[in-house]
């Protein structure tokens, strides 16, 4: 199944999802700030969508951003494991 149709089911087909509900379903341990912080450091591979130029404009991630995301953590825990499984 393509994460990309489950995050649709997910979030009402919205093309957009809202940075402070991407933190609070996939971040949890995050705040919403810090998640920001970290995804303009680059230490987290998440595009941030911003809807205008303006610094206090709504901020979001793409679905399929997202789902690119979800499926390259995946891929990196399944080399993981069969690494260890030999």
């Amino acid at each position: 199944m393509k994460t990309v149709f489950l995050l649709l089911a997910q979030y009402d087909a919205r093309a957009i999802i809202p940075i402070d509900t991407v933190c609070r379903d996939y971040f949890p341990h995050l705040e919403v700030d810090k998640l920001v912080r970290k995804i303009a450091l680059g230490e987290i591979a998440l595009p941030l969508v911003r809807i205008e130029k303006s610094q206090k404009s709504a901020k979001g991630v793409h679905i399929q951003d997202l789902a690119d995301y979800i499926d390259a953590r995946r891929a990196e825990a399944q080399k993981e494991c069969d690494q260890l499984r030999g």
